[in-house]
């Protein structure tokens, strides 16, 4: 997911007393380190299986079908499901390990799951740079996808836990903000370690991951944990010290209470999954589970994964596919920038109606111009259609960046009431992984068969998921969360019939 994950947001309808303290800024900071790594993982595969040395060394069957002329068709020279496991691995893994990052979240608390993150990131790290054969490389795949699953599920909880209401959305992107600069800065290093002589630049690609892993290892020793987490473990006393160390203020008792509160809450409801599929919250599952399988489906992470290998199949040279991979790294991460500016002043709803309109026109724009130009053994576009291909892939990467990325995650975020919070947290982030694992071991196959029609694959779904948002989903700008039902579900022309006020109201 050139996704990021989104933030379940605390706090109440009415504003707290708090300081934007230095406590707060320094623990997100590090806290979004997490969102370093997880984009760096991202951007840096897709590079590394475009470097010649690399392929020859673990996979010597595409390295052999790159290298030959005129044998394999241009689509289908990098379809090895050895090759889409060395990627894909990571979000299987991920999937899985967020079962046991939703506990330890909830049990050990926030802080001591990103230090678990930290861990297996380091680990994972060690096992690929030292890797000797196929299997290192996917173990350690497989250690960085753990620590993909705990961070993901601990941090976001951690940033809107700990940050002041009036600033929860700009913190929330922030984690977004990181993923894709965590993307942009494994694609400038690939761009660097392919010129090494000697064929030894992925070992450097993949151990460079070592510095946000540090990162994280280290700002989760230093930083506190947060109220919400202590209280809820029924550390009371050290809960309201930490609310005044990260509020700046001596008067808490206000957002203290209501913490409190809310923990009693939460902890009535022995069995969250199970509230998850009542009646009454149909509407916010529907909506965060489409939210995850459309933003998948945009073609996203297909194109992010694999923009090296995709540049260099539409003809651009080995360098310059990595160069290509760079300015889209770039414009995700300045159109992130423009999400955090306008999602609370223009809404959520115009952002993705417009982001769909300007993706699916650049994805049929591609598969035109692919599908006019390419055969299958011709070498390559020429220069004006090439750099087409590259401007219509950055209009598609910056509409995206500003609606479906962010959104995507800040959505489900933000619908889900207190009790089912965690549980819909941790669905939306299995089937994140889940689809993203399966476009991940898909994409080159589909490149193979579909050709430039996998474009057309892609933009149909973008048509279908902006009639989705147009017919089903509620704006949710400026709306307290716990007044979300009052205000949004039941005033929803088509999702107000779930909102019975039979509490029991199981279907």
């Amino acid at each position: 997911m050139a996704g990021g994950f989104g933030t379940p947001a605390h706090g109440g309808g009415g504003d707290f007393e708090a300081k934007i303290t230095l406590v707060v800024v320094v623990s997100c900071i590090l806290a979004a380190s997490g969102g370093l790594m997880f984009g760096y993982d991202i951007g840096i595969s897709g590079g590394v299986t475009a470097m010649p040395p690399f392929l020859k060394k673990f996979f010597p069957v595409v390295y052999k079908k790159t290298q030959e002329k005129g044998i394999e068709s241009n689509y289908c020279k990098y379809d090895n499901q050895g090759l889409q496991l060395f990627t894909s691995s990571l979000y299987l893994a991920a999937l899985t390990a967020t079962f046991a990052a939703s506990h330890t979240t909830r049990t050990l608390g926030r802080k001591a799951t990103m230090l678990i993150a930290g861990f297996f990131f380091i680990l994972g790290t060690i096992f690929n740079a030292a890797a000797v054969n196929l299997l290192m490389l996917i173990i350690g795949r497989i250690l960085l996808g753990c620590g993909v699953g705990f961070a993901n599920q601990a941090v976001p909880l951690f940033l809107s836990e700990i940050a002041p209401t009036r600033i929860r959305g700009a913190l929330n992107i922030l984690f977004q903000l990181n993923t894709t600069i965590g993307i942009l800065f494994a694609n400038l290093v690939n761009y660097g370690t392919a010129k090494i002589s000697g064929g030894w630049g992925w070992r450097l690609s993949l151990g460079l991951a070592g510095v946000p892993a540090v990162m994280l290892t280290l700002g989760s020793l230093i930083v506190i944990d947060t109220p919400n987490s202590l209280i809820a473990r029924g550390k009371l006393e050290e809960g309201k010290a930490a609310l005044k160390k990260i509020r700046g203020v001596s008067n808490v008792e206000p957002e203290y209470l209501e913490i409190v509160e809310a923990s009693r809450v939460a902890s009535e409801v022995k069995h969250p999954m199970r509230n998850l599929l009542k009646r009454r919250n149909r509407p916010q599952l529907v909506i965060a589970v489409c939210m995850q399988i459309f933003q998948q489906f945009t073609g996203i992470n297909a194109i992010m994964f694999y923009a090296p290998v995709l540049f260099n199949t539409v003809g651009f040279k080995s360098d310059a596919s990595l160069y290509s991979a760079v300015i889209t790294g770039a414009v995700n991460v300045l159109a992130t920038l423009v999400s955090i500016y306008s999602v609370d002043r223009l809404g959520r709803r115009i952002l993705l109606l417009q982001a769909g309109v300007q993706m699916f026109l650049s994805q049929v724009v591609v598969a035109v111009v692919l599908g006019l130009t390419i055969k299958d053994h011709s070498e390559s576009l020429s220069k004006g259609l090439a750099l087409l291909v590259v401007v219509m892939v950055c209009t598609f990467v910056s509409a995206f960046a500003w609606s479906w990325g962010p959104l995507g995650w800040l959505i489900p975020s933000e619908t889900f009431p207190l009790e089912t919070r965690s549980a819909g947290q941790s669905v939306a982030v299995c089937v994140n992984m889940l689809f993203t694992f399966v476009i991940a071991q898909a994409f080159i196959s589909m490149l193979c068969h579909l050709k430039f029609g996998i474009f057309i694959f892609f933009s149909g779904w973008v048509l279908v998921m902006s009639v989705f948002v147009l017919m089903l989903l509620p704006e949710t700008k400026n709306v307290p969360i716990e007044e979300m039902t009052d205000r949004v579900w039941r005033q929803h022309w088509y999702w107000r019939r779930f909102m019975d006020d039979d509490e029991n109201g199981d279907a």
